[in-house]
């Protein structure tokens, strides 16, 4: 990999290295032997430094608009973002230089600054993080139709003047490859696989339980699309419907939509059993997650979420903790038997589901021992980091 030893990582929508994936990657490329930088958001409670050197990567951060569910919001996010980063890269490209442009959506739009480095000789990848037009239409509960069709459009300039694509999973390649009409041997599936380094189990402390028998906990994203609320209506019916008293629910992470579930978890009389954690670092995350009981992945079917893989999934598994999660293609492709899956979009099977497990504390442990088994097997960063190799080793080659 000698032509090609510096490499810039653009990501927009979360701070590094909050972010696993930007930097599991990032990690693995200085690893290699390559020099990382990169350029993302500052995050709202962690990764608040202008510049961090950090494990041998420069990270520069600018600060962004706060997330917002209105679309015009959401516009001038990206708008701030795309000028940031651009400012950023010259500063980037000067100080230390790069050969490699790898730009992870959403948004799709940083092709354009992916085209501008091709002119001067750059290398670009397109790594595909979600499906940006499905995302949108999600986001926004297709208020704004006319939107999809440019939508596609950017997402097709990106696949086009990208060297190498990288999807988070194999269906999503197929997206590529199809809808995209990319050659199969420029599409790489890099799935989110766990960091052990990051996430693994710890010995758990019965106090992080707040008092009750039980803890079931999340990690992730709160946005519209996450589908957080299910399982405040979830608990709900355990603790106010089935009577349980047992139980309580951590929720790590943040989003545009917490405010909302704040609020609902208010309405639905559950602040007393329901703890907001916020974005929460990794090694506070092991600790929870070896505490709690069950893993939850309440991610809705909505036309998007059929096709991602959700590394919260992974995360449970690597902790040796059996999750439920709405019947999912991609989520059962991934998590297998160490899932119970409940009806899509149904709160009741939900609850349903959490109860099975609370009342079966061998399941429990069957269900943590095969996702650990398969993440030790298939699903550690460790094995998945290989296509990511691959995909470097193609463009390095000039084969592409």
């Amino acid at each position: 990999m000698r032509q090609v030893q510096k490499v810039l990582l653009l990501i927009e929508n979360c701070s590094v290295p909050m972010d696993s994936r930007v930097w599991a990657e990032a990690l693995t490329l200085r690893e290699r032997g390559f020099q990382v930088s990169i350029i993302g958001p500052k995050g709202t409670n962690l990764d608040q430094e202008s510049y961090v050197y950090l494990d041998g990567v420069h990270i520069y951060r600018y600060w962004s608009p706060p997330n917002s569910s209105n679309a015009t919001a959401y516009v001038f996010e990206y708008g701030v973002a795309m000028v940031r980063t651009f400012l950023l890269s010259l500063k980037v490209l000067l100080r230390h230089g790069f050969d490699v442009i790898h730009v992870a959506n959403p948004p799709d739009t940083y092709f354009v600054i992916g085209l501008f480095y091709r002119l001067l000789g750059k290398k670009f990848i397109f790594d595909q993080h979600d499906l940006s037009p499905e995302l949108f239409q999600t986001k926004f509960s297709d208020r704004m139709p006319f939107l999809h069709r440019p939508l596609l459009f950017v997402e097709r300039c990106s696949y086009r003047i990208a060297a190498v694509v990288i999807t988070s999973n194999t269906t999503m390649k197929e997206f590529a490859i199809k809808r995209g009409h990319v050659c199969a041997n420029k599409v790489f599936a890099v799935y989110n696989g766990v960091d052990l380094n990051r996430i693994n189990r710890v010995t758990p402390e019965p106090a992080l339980k707040h008092g009750r028998r039980f803890l079931l906990a999340f990690v992730g994203a709160m946005e519209v699309q996450d589908g957080v609320e299910y399982l405040l209506l979830a608990l709900h019916t355990l603790v106010h419907e089935r009577g349980r008293r047992d139980v309580s629910l951590v929720l790590m992470g943040d989003g545009d939509h917490a405010p909302v579930l704040r609020k609902l978890a208010s309405e639905l009389r559950l602040d007393e059993y329901v703890h907001f954690k916020g974005w929460t670092q990794a090694k506070d995350v092991a600790r929870f997650l070896s505490a709690a009981d069950v893993g939850l992945v309440p991610e809705p079917q909505n036309g998007l979420n059929e096709y991602c893989t959700l590394g919260k999934t992974l995360e449970y598994m690597a902790v040796s903790k059996p999750s439920v999660a709405f019947d999912l293609p991609e989520t059962r492709r991934v998590a297998g038997d160490a899932a119970l899956y409940a009806r899509p979009n149904s709160a009741e099977d939900f609850a349903d589901k959490i109860e099975i497990l609370l009342n079966d504390e061998a399941l429990r442990e069957q269900m943590g021992a095969v996702g650990r088994k398969r993440i030790d097997e298939e699903f550690s960063w460790d094995h998945t980091k290989t296509e990511l190799l691959r995909a470097y080793e193609a463009l390095v080659s000039e084969k592409l």
